[in-house]
């Protein structure tokens, strides 16, 4: 199954991107944006892996997914999307470079405010997901609240690629709650992504320490959680990637790990 959002849909939704960069000049300094660019990079190498065999019901409550199977080659390396524009990019270039795919979980203000960049992110051949729409902490609101946020982002999604990003991840709290799950189930997200490999980037311990973590917790089929707009992540991408071919493994697309 491919996660690569097609020319066709992006085409469509150009006038849909247009009305959001309006409405993202709204956004709250505090998201660190900076001036966007248009994507030259193609689509990164694809690896097939062992995807997970459990698949969740169509509107029942999603499911909470932390890694993939053991018996897989691919790791996840997925990253919580907000922050400086401008070391998104950077990431985006060694991912290129490198060939290494990466799932991108946006917040839905920072999309709305830089649809060049989110464009930027499918056209290279990665994922775009939900990550809420303003980073609240989720488990601290009620039902209308949570659905509110997931719902405005997975609006966002739909008007920058055609779809609401197929994959969901929580903001504000790592293993997520029933009632974050069934809104995101009703919210047509079967998954709800976790992970099980955290170097505490956002806290910019510096590349070293962050390089340090990920290889202590590493395994087949683990899915990394890391930060765009902090310039240790970015520092730190190349030899993360390295250090998972040395393990004789791939990074891939969360859709490669897990099923919905």
């Amino acid at each position: 199954m491919s996660d690569r959002a097609g020319g066709e849909s992006r085409r469509a939704t150009l006038s849909r991107r247009t009305a959001l960069a309006s409405a993202g000049a709204a956004v709250l300094a505090g998201c660190g944006v900076t001036r966007e660019q248009k994507a030259t990079a193609p689509n990164p190498r694809r690896v097939p892996v062992a995807p997970s065999t459990t698949t969740s019901l169509p509107g029942g409550p999603a499911r909470y997914v932390a890694s993939g199977p053991r018996t897989a080659n691919g790791v996840a390396l997925t990253f919580h999307g907000s922050g400086d524009v401008t070391l998104t990019q950077q990431l985006l270039t060694s991912a290129h470079q490198l060939s290494a795919p990466i799932t991108v979980f946006g917040v839905g203000t920072w999309m709305q405010a830089n649809p060049a960049l989110a464009d930027q992110i499918l056209a290279g051949g990665h994922t775009l997901g939900n990550h809420t729409y303003t980073h609240p902490d989720l488990g601290s609101l009620d039902a209308a609240g949570v659905a509110d946020e997931i719902q405005r982002c997975a609006q966002v999604l739909e008007g920058l690629e055609g779809t609401n990003g197929r994959w969901f991840r929580p903001s504000g709290i790592v293993v997520p709650t029933a009632l974050i799950l069934e809104q995101a189930g009703l919210a047509g997200y079967p998954v709800s992504v976790g992970y099980d490999v955290d170097p505490l980037d956002y806290q910019d311990p510096g590349s070293a320490a962050i390089i340090a973590r990920v290889t202590s917790a590493l395994r087949p089929g683990s899915i990394v959680s890391l930060h765009t707009g902090h310039a240790g992540t970015v520092e730190a991408f190349p030899a993360l990637v390295q250090l998972i071919r040395s393990r004789r493994l791939e990074p891939v697309l969360v859709g490669d790990l897990v099923t919905r």
